[in-house]
């Protein structure tokens, strides 16, 4: 497994605080393999560790209470501060308390947590502001070549752009496999994670909902649209009942919502959103006659590798003329439109005629799948394979 030193590298300036340090993000993003990495960064300068792993039936048949957790921690320490590391805590009967019982006790406790059990808002609800978390995505593009180099295979920006970043389906060999791999992964996701966890009494309603967004990532929506194209295909949910819904796949880490805003009023437009899946392969194994929609997934890959890099992202609507992003980081601002291809002349007007009276101040980049470069003096554009490489915009 690739070492993923963007996210270890947040990590570390909290090695020693007694904030609990979790690691968050959709399933199997990798955050127990993050949280490994940590603790062998840790061990080279330090032995005081202990790890607890409640995957593992040896381990949680002699832990199996809070209490426990504390008692075994104490028995196996050394003086000083000692480095916790509780994988899987969600096993585990009231972990809160474990957590802040161990923070008391010159530990810095780590945790990771499945979202079934373990959810954003929990965080807030049991450790009391407590605590930094990490959100751990799948794979961008970088780490996907590196990751298929280990495994003696290649990975080309179509096959990203149609089957994502989860990091495990690499070691199937077979179109088949890994789209199986990934519907018993979106199965357990909508399943366990939301459906049960929430208590979801419609629960067919609800994966017709989820459906329906999972395959309009990159798309503008609102809760009155969404509903009103629910009940036009035979299912009765208000606008309510879909705010919440969403917010249940937000939660869950299955998308996100990023704020439109509006240069001409000056604010966010509080009434849309725009959605984004965490991986495309959520979108593709919705496809049932293999018509893939890369046209939306290369934006959605796009918006994915921004917010790797530690962009803050928006929607900015042009005096009604929509950019992709304006993504700002560091005090500079980037206007960032996304296209498949702008060979087409139409495609080429619409997409440049966006940044029209955008400021020469900021930088504005076109990002498209073609081969040619179609930079003018106001515009860069940038070939998708080139920006997946690159450092920066």
């Amino acid at each position: 497994m690739i070492t993923r030193e963007r996210y270890v590298r947040e990590v570390r300036g909290f090695y020693n605080s007694d904030l609990i340090k979790i690691f968050t993000g959709v399933r199997r993003s990798g955050k127990s393999i993050i949280m490994g990495q940590v603790a062998d960064e840790i061990r080279r300068k330090s032995d005081n560790i202990v790890y607890l792993d409640f995957d593992d039936r040896a381990v949680t048949a002699s832990v199996q209470s809070w209490q426990d957790i504390v008692s075994y921690v104490a028995g196996h320490r050394k003086e000083g501060l000692c480095y916790v590391f509780l994988d899987e805590v969600q096993e585990i009967e009231g972990w809160q308390f474990a957590c802040r019982s161990l923070r008391r006790e010159n530990c810095s406790v780590f945790i990771t947590g499945s979202n079934s059990k373990l959810l954003s808002k929990e965080f807030t609800k049991e450790l009391s502001g407590r605590y930094v978390s990490f959100r751990i995505r799948p794979f961008v593009y970088r780490e996907l070549v590196e990751y298929a180099g280990q495994l003696g295979k290649e990975m080309t920006v179509t096959d990203y752009l149609v089957w994502g970043g989860f990091p495990k389906r690499l070691e199937f060999n077979s179109t088949e496999e890994q789209r199986r791999y990934i519907n018993d992964l979106d199965t357990t996701i909508v399943q366990n994670d939301i459906i049960n966890r929430y208590k979801i009494r419609k629960a067919d309603e609800f994966k017709k909902l989820a459906n329906f967004i999972l395959i309009s990532n990159s798309r503008i929506c609102s809760a009155n649209s969404i509903a009103d194209y629910m009940k036009g295909n035979g299912t009765n949910c208000t606008a309510n009942t879909v705010q919440k819904w969403i917010g249940y796949l937000a939660e869950a880490y299955i998308i996100d919502q990023i704020p439109r805003y509006s240069r001409k009023a000056k604010r966010e437009l509080e009434q849309t959103r725009k959605l984004y899946n965490s991986d495309v392969a959520l979108n593709s194994i919705r496809v049932t006659n293999g018509r893939f929609d890369l046209t939306h997934n290369l934006e959605n890959i796009v918006y994915n590798e921004l917010l790797y890099r530690g962009y803050s992202l928006s929607v900015y609507d042009n005096n009604g003329r929509e950019i992709d992003f304006l993504a700002e980081k560091d005090g500079k601002r980037y206007y960032v439109q996304v296209a498949y291809s702008v060979e087409d002349e139409k495609a080429y007007e619409r997409e440049f005629s966006a940044f029209g009276s955008i400021s020469q101040i900021d930088k504005k980049i076109l990002i498209t799948n073609d081969e040619l470069d179609y930079s003018t003096s106001n515009v860069e554009h940038i070939r998708l394979k080139d920006f997946l490489l690159a450092d920066s915009l």
